[in-house]
């Protein structure tokens, strides 16, 4: 004879959401530490490729073509296991007047563009793809910044402390160049180089809960 089967609550652990492995297609600390801002842990696999604007490209085009083109080529180094993570890849540039601002090539560069930017109004493009379940997407932030006028002193300064070196448009609003900025229209975190809203907002779409 079978026993009853008594009353007795029995505990079921419930299980434990993990965020999934993000393959980050960046060397940058800066983006690596704004998606642990927002929980989220990512491997760097930097993609290496032809950053070169092509003829009549418009800024627009030319970062949300970069940026999806280092996730295709992020993706082509991880194995099938590993692709069912999300691979994620952004691409930043600096426009003053229909001119595209990359990274400084040396401090005369640098030197150059700050000139420029002195007292300007200009804009930030950040684009940002996410390579998941074998589609690939890409939105763009897009942030008006007003930079205050610069002396020659004050950028002769900021070019000694190796800061420009590796920032699009010679100047980083996360550092000291900060100080410079007026006012900005649009997404700060963008200007850094990963809108936070856009890129939490692409993850959910895709079933990444943030």
């Amino acid at each position: 004879m079978s026993k009853p089967i008594s009353n007795q609550h029995i505990s079921i652990p419930l299980p434990i959401y993990l965020a999934p492995t993000i393959y980050l297609a960046s060397r940058s600390p800066r983006r690596v530490e704004l998606l642990k801002q927002i929980g989220l842990t990512c491997e760097t696999l930097p993609a290496d490729i032809d950053e070169t604007q092509l003829p009549d490209e418009s800024p627009e085009r030319y970062v949300t073509r970069l940026a999806q083109q280092k996730a295709e080529a992020c993706l082509q180094r991880l194995t099938d296991a590993q692709r069912l993570h999300p691979v994620l890849a952004a691409d930043t540039t600096v426009v003053l007047a229909g001119k595209v601002l990359g990274k400084p090539e040396d401090d005369d560069d640098a030197r150059s563009m700050l000139n420029a930017l002195s007292g300007s109004l200009h804009y930030v493009h950040t684009a940002v793809a996410l390579a998941f379940n074998h589609t690939i997407e890409v939105t763009l932030s897009t942030t008006a910044v007003e930079m205050m006028v610069l002396s020659a002193a004050q950028i002769e300064a900021y070019i000694a402390t190796g800061e420009p070196h590796d920032k699009a448009g010679s100047y980083g609003i996360q550092g000291l160049a900060g100080a410079w900025i007026k006012r900005i229209e649009g997404s700060y975190t963008g200007v850094m180089g990963l809108p936070i809203y856009e890129t939490a907002t692409l993850l959910r779409k895709h079933g990444i809960s943030i």
